[in-house]
């Protein structure tokens, strides 16, 4: 099934968002210019208005995760360097910021989102043509890193939030990379790699929980979420395309999620096992708010297809993450 192509702004000139899924970037996501039930006032957006954006860089040695949040309350933003070949993190850290001033997320996936707190600088760049590049220094770890650009076309989705108004979703194929990881025990490079990325941007409910799976390779990637958004963002990229998939189901064990994973979609077009190598984890409980945080980093073994009569395409040992995050916020 192909998705139309992304409109130029996620809420209509009625003030109605543009609901579904779709192929392409979007330039607007100004919930400001919501009418009728979705409309929420200016107080009400401030405490309940998540931006984040996310960066997953992979190679054969090493997988990195970089993201920037702003909670409307608070800033934030995380880092991790994990070597596969050793099963063994190497950097992992998260920082909190003023808000409106420590995180500034871009305004849309093409935008550019910084984060500037501590000794800690974070930039996430888009040259507008498709290419994209990291910057982080910080006393943990550094990265350069350029990537892109995408080899299938970014998914739009947007739906509805039980308990919050709208949100809206970008997220990427598997992007060429090259850079360099900087730490402790010396530099690792990124050249060959594979990097995507997750902009998302919504009006989100005070209670927000998701499991969600992302791998890419420049051939094909998934991205998959159960939890508040539905099946909402659940895609397949391959041969250039992205395709939309039906609700998915999270299959493992929550007192061991470093066991294996079984993920798979309704639509019988997705069924893969996850092998977790390590994981980041991180619980909060800063009294207004709270979150329990759990990324596994590891590889996806199975098989794909875009549509019920194609044949299965298989996917074997993929690199990516899965996750389990539950958010009072």
């Amino acid at each position: 099934m192909m998705l139309p192509s992304a409109p130029a702004a996620v809420v209509g000139a009625d003030g109605m968002p543009l609901l579904g899924r779709f192929s392409g970037q979007a330039a607007q996501f100004d919930w400001t210019r919501l009418a009728g039930s979705h409309a929420r006032g200016a107080l009400w957006r401030r405490f309940h208005h998540k931006k984040w954006h996310y960066v997953a860089l992979a190679t054969e040695d090493v997988f990195c995760a970089v993201a920037i949040v702003d909670l409307g309350w608070i800033s934030s933003c995380f880092a991790y360097a994990f070597d596969r070949k050793d099963e063994d993190m190497l950097a992992n850290f998260s920082q909190e910021g003023l808000p409106g001033i420590a995180a500034k997320v871009a305004d849309h996936a093409g935008g550019n989102s910084t984060f500037k707190a501590k000794g800690t600088r974070i930039a996430v760049n888009c040259s507008g043509d498709g290419r994209y590049s990291l910057e982080l220094v910080s006393p943990y770890l550094e990265i350069d890193a350029q990537f892109g650009p995408p080899a299938a076309p970014l998914l739009l989705a947007t739906g509805p939030i039980a308990g919050g108004s709208v949100h809206a979703t970008q997220k990427s194929s598997g992007m060429p990379l090259t850079g360099e990881v900087r730490l402790w025990r010396g530099e690792y490079s990124l050249d060959g790699g594979v990097a995507s990325f997750d902009y998302s941007n919504g009006l989100l409910a005070r209670n927000t929980a998701w499991r969600w799976a992302s791998g890419h390779s420049l051939e094909l990637g998934f991205n998959l979420q159960a939890g508040y958004f539905g099946a909402n963002e659940n895609a397949l990229w391959l041969d250039g395309q992205v395709h939309p998939l039906a609700a998915a189901h999270f299959i493992y064990d929550h007192h061991d999620p470093l066991s294996k994973w079984h993920i798979f979609t309704e639509d019988d077009l997705l069924e893969l096992h996850f092998t977790p190598e390590g994981a980041r984890r991180q619980n909060k409980n800063l009294v207004i708010a709270a979150s329990k945080y759990l990324q596994p980093i590891g590889t996806f073994t199975g098989w794909v297809r875009s549509s019920a009569d194609e044949p299965k395409r298989v996917v074997s040992n993929l690199a990516g993450v899965t996750e389990d995050h539950t958010s009072k916020w």
